[in-house]
Order: structure tokens, then sequence, then C-alpha cells
């Protein structure tokens, strides 16, 4: 055999091998391509228990009481003794009018009445002598009756002057305006040098906080819900404020209007909330949460579980297998991030809240995070 014959058998030989050998290597990878990794997910347990459910509503704060204060007396004003939107204690000054003019009027006053008594009192010295004369008969019934009448007069005119007294001293108190509860003042009304009218002139607002109320509005078909609901008991409303990423305020439902808006099909409730730490203030919005029926003894799971088809609602199951089945459930209400599962599910199963997208029913997954 020649070289050229055994060279060719050689290469027909080396490239059958080669042929072997990636046509092997092709399948094994094939093999491996066709086994995927199990899928990363999060799952939560499906639970039974009560759940209340909930009414998600837009509500405002009010302040429990507001008032514009006014001076009882007319003057000048002098000073204002209070930090715009500072928290004011009852009792403490707010504004002060100049008093010069009302405590000359009080001076006046307390001289009347110190006349007054002097006068009474020589009227009784009067009133006492006469008596003995007209008991000795040294003067006449008539002479006698006259000085009993300058003693009533007396009496009369002391009194007179002791109202006029507290009059001035009244009047004089009216000068210093107090804050009539605790609460928020708000920004001064008028300034220090300008002429205040009695009874006419806003000073300042005066908002209570302590407690404040939150008004909402429901649908008037939630009425009913609503009224069963208290007739079992207190009624919790909780509140979240925007940006504030404490935990929810709690407060009581307490009114209730008498009246449905019959423009709008709604209601107004009010809840009181006791605010000690002024986390809400009077005109802002806040999230409502109020309570209406309470389901006893179900199956609830996180709403991220819940996927939807053509063929209804369904969640993926887990199994200790490590695989997950693809089940159709009947779902009920929704309260706070949880769907109750009327049929379908049962206490203790496992649910994939994440990683969905990546299954079909039979794929292996991996737990990544376990939630309640």
């Amino acid at each position: 055999m020649s070289w050229k014959k055994i060279v060719l058998v050689l290469t027909v030989l080396l490239a059958v091998a080669l042929a072997l050998y990636f046509g092997r290597g092709s399948g094994d990878r094939s093999k491996v391509a066709r086994a995927p990794a199990a899928v990363p997910v999060e799952v939560a347990v499906a639970t039974r228990g009560d759940v209340e459910l909930s009414l998600k509503l837009v509500g405002r704060v009010e302040a429990w009481s507001t008032v514009s204060l006014r001076a009882r007396v007319s003057g000048q004003l002098q000073s204002l003794s209070f930090t715009p939107g500072a928290f004011v204690r009852k009792g403490s000054v707010l504004v002060q009018l100049d008093p010069r003019l009302l405590q000359a009027q009080l001076d006046q006053a307390r001289g009347n009445v110190a006349r007054g008594q002097a006068l009474l009192q020589k009227a009784q010295a009067d009133q006492r002598r006469y008596a003995d004369m007209l008991a000795r008969g040294f003067v006449s019934k008539a002479d006698y009756d006259l000085y009993q009448a300058n003693l009533a007069v007396a009496r009369a005119t002391l009194q007179s002057d002791r109202a006029g007294q507290e009059l001035a001293q009244t009047q004089l108190d009216y000068a210093r305006i107090v804050a009539p509860f605790d609460g928020i003042a708000g920004a001064p009304l008028v300034w220090p040098g300008a002429q205040i009218s009695a009874d006419d002139t806003d000073l300042v607002v005066l908002n209570q906080v302590e407690p404040v109320r939150v008004a909402f509005n429901i649908p008037e078909d939630s009425l009913p819900a609503v009224r069963a609901a208290l007739a079992d008991g207190a009624v919790g409303v909780q509140v979240v404020v925007a940006g504030d990423h404490a935990a929810p305020l709690t407060g009581t439902l307490e009114f209730i209007d008498n009246a449905v808006d019959a423009t709008t099909g709604t209601i107004v409730l009010k809840a009181r909330f006791d605010n000690a730490e002024h986390r809400l203030t009077p005109g802002q919005f806040v999230q409502v949460s109020l309570p209406t029926t309470r389901l006893a003894d179900v199956v609830s799971v996180p709403v991220q579980a819940l996927q939807s088809s053509s063929s209804g609602s369904f969640v993926f199951v887990l199994g200790a297998d490590g695989k997950v089945q693809q089940r159709y459930v009947t779902t009920g209400p929704i309260s706070a991030g949880r769907s109750v599962i009327d049929k379908g599910l049962t206490a203790g199963e496992q649910v994939v809240i994440e990683g969905q997208m990546l299954l079909i029913d039979g794929s292996a997954a991996s737990v990544k995070q376990a939630l309640p």
C-alpha cells in the first residue's frame, strides 16, 4: 500500500473519531439543558383565623375647638406674649392691652367705695343717736324717719359704688387676653400699637389639638355594617399620616351624621384621637381605616400570591418534593394586604409570593425566604 493511501485511511479514521466524540458531547450538553435548575422563590404560609374587613378612606383632621380671640374692651395693643405656631397652656396671657386708662377708672371706683363707706358710717351714727333721742322724746318721729332714710340711701350708694368697683376691676382684667384652653396659637392678626375695638377686632386664632377629630365620608351602603359594629361596642379607627413612618394612630368612632348627602350618596363620620404627640394637625389629610365586619375562622394568604388567568385566580403551592402545583382558588374579601380564600387551599400550605413569572405547573423551586 502506497503512503498516499495510508494517509487517506488515517484521515478518514480521524474524522470518524472526531465526529463520534463531538456528537456524544453535544448529546450530553442537551441532556443538561433538559434538566433546568430550581427557580428561587419566596413563599408564605396560608393561615386560618379571624379577618377584620375595613374601609380604606381619606379623612381630614379637625381641631377639637377653634376660637378667634377678641378683646372685650377697647384700647391700644401693648404686647403679644405668645410665639406664633407654638403650644400655649390654658390661662396663659396671650395679649396685653394698655391698662392705664382702665387702672385709673378702677382707682376712681375704689375712691367712691371709700367715700360710700364713710357716709354709711355717719348715717349709722346719726340713726343710732336719733333713735335714742326719739326714745326720750327729744325729737319727733318725722325727724327720726329722715335719718332712717339717710341710712338706707347710704347703704344703697355704697352697694352701687362696690358694683362700679367690680365693673372697673373686670374691665381691667379684660385688658389681659388669656388662652381659654390648651392649644396651638396661629399667626397674630394685629400687632402692638394697633387700636383694638371691643368684641370686634380679631387678635389670634387658637386651635385645640388635644384631642382632635378626623372627619371622613363612607358610602351609604356601608352604614348598616358600621352601625352593626357599633352595636357590639366601641369601634376603633386607625389613621396613617403621609410621610409619617411611625405606627398608625388609633382613635374611636364617636359621631355619625344625621343625614346622607343626596348629591354624593355618602355620610359623614368622625373619630376622636387623643393626639398627645401632636402628630395630627388640623386641616391635614390622612388615610383612614374603618373596620366594618369580622370574618371568623377563614383561610387567608398575602395578596401577592394571587395570579390571574382566563380560567380564574390561581396560586402556586409548593409541595414537600420541592415542586410547585398551579392550583385554582375561589377568593373572598381583601383586608390588610391579605385575601380570604373560600375554596382551594388549606391552612399550613405554602404559596409562592415572589418568582411566579418563572414558574409553570410542576416546576422545581428553591425557597429564598419564608414569610408568615
